[in-house]
């Protein structure tokens, strides 16, 4: 492949930083001049330090997934090659497998608690984009995507196409744009979509996973448009701006439920299960806060 491909994910998305910081200064501008409250100081501040400590270790980190993807892709079922069509393809494939991963990292519990570092926040701006994990590489998350080298795309045709894709999703943590065309939010992930799965609200609750594209959740049933304006952060948000802390909460939540579960079948629900799971019934999953609700909506009788 040409010099130029050899590009993984850190050194792109470090490329794309200066960038970052543009958009996120002129939407701070934006909100002071419109007076909007899409910024709160601490929050903010929290965002970067999450954001730089991913940047940090993911320049360590990201050589685990690249080494092992070039390890899987001696496996490989078919040459593929690197002409046009792969390329396509490749593109397709590597976003189906961030929406198995996305989807995955709000139904697993062990996924989650990296995720749900990029959902701690109650504020909605470009900052939130840089919320992110420093512990997803080294949780394995890798995975979701370990067949596409197996099939034949090359770990380096997969990494542009990891980069691109959390280069896109910058941009759609912002509450300054309202919608698009529709063929556009029919096809694309965009900010209203975006919007919707970053919101605590039952209704909203793991909804519109995609990465660049939506389709993904309109095949698969997982598509919720935005009809009123999310109510973001976490179902129990943990009201703290220490990054240690929101870097490693749901992971201590975790050793404690497993040290106090009464057998090993709770001890691998508190680890596999989804968010909420509880061997007693004394919490709730998104999927059975959302039929408590539908239920609730059953018994109330029309204009009582």
């Amino acid at each position: 492949m040409p010099d130029f491909i050899f590009l993984d994910n850190p050194v792109a998305i470090h490329y794309a930083i200066p960038g970052f910081l543009l958009l996120l200064l002129l939407e701070i501008g934006v909100a002071v001049w419109q007076d909007r409250d899409w910024y709160e100081t601490k929050d903010t501040l929290s965002s970067l330090s999450m954001g730089i400590g991913n940047a940090i270790i993911r320049l360590f980190t990201k050589t685990i997934t690249i080494g092992a993807f070039f390890f899987l892709y001696q496996f490989r079922l078919f040459d593929l090659g690197h002409a046009w069509w792969v390329w396509v393809l490749c593109f397709f494939a590597e976003d189906l497998s961030y929406y198995a991963f996305h989807r995955g990292s709000h139904s697993i519990r062990y996924f989650w608690a990296s995720h749900v570092v990029h959902h701690s926040s109650e504020k909605y701006n470009l900052s939130t984009a840089l919320r992110q994990t420093w512990t997803g590489d080294l949780s394995g998350a890798w995975i979701f995507k370990a067949w596409m080298p197996l099939l034949g795309f090359h770990p380096i045709m997969i990494a542009i196409f990891g980069s691109l894709s959390l280069i896109y999703q910058f941009w759609i943590h912002t509450e300054a744009i309202d919608k698009f065309w529709r063929p556009i939010e029919w096809l694309f992930n965009t900010p209203s979509h975006h919007r919707v799965h970053h919101g605590s609200d039952v209704a909203y609750l793991d909804r519109n996973h995609g990465g660049v594209l939506i389709i993904w959740d309109r095949l698969f049933g997982t598509f919720t448009p935005e009809k009123e304006k999310p109510v973001y952060g976490l179902v129990s948000n943990i009201h703290t701006h220490n990054p240690l802390r929101i870097a490693t909460h749901e992971w201590a939540a975790i050793g404690r439920d497993v040290w106090l579960a009464p057998d090993w079948r709770s001890r691998l629900g508190y680890l596999f299960g989804p968010p909420g799971w509880s061997h007693d019934g004394s919490r709730k999953t998104s999927e059975q806060l959302r039929q408590e609700e539908q239920q609730l909506k059953k018994t109330i009788k029309p204009g009582g």
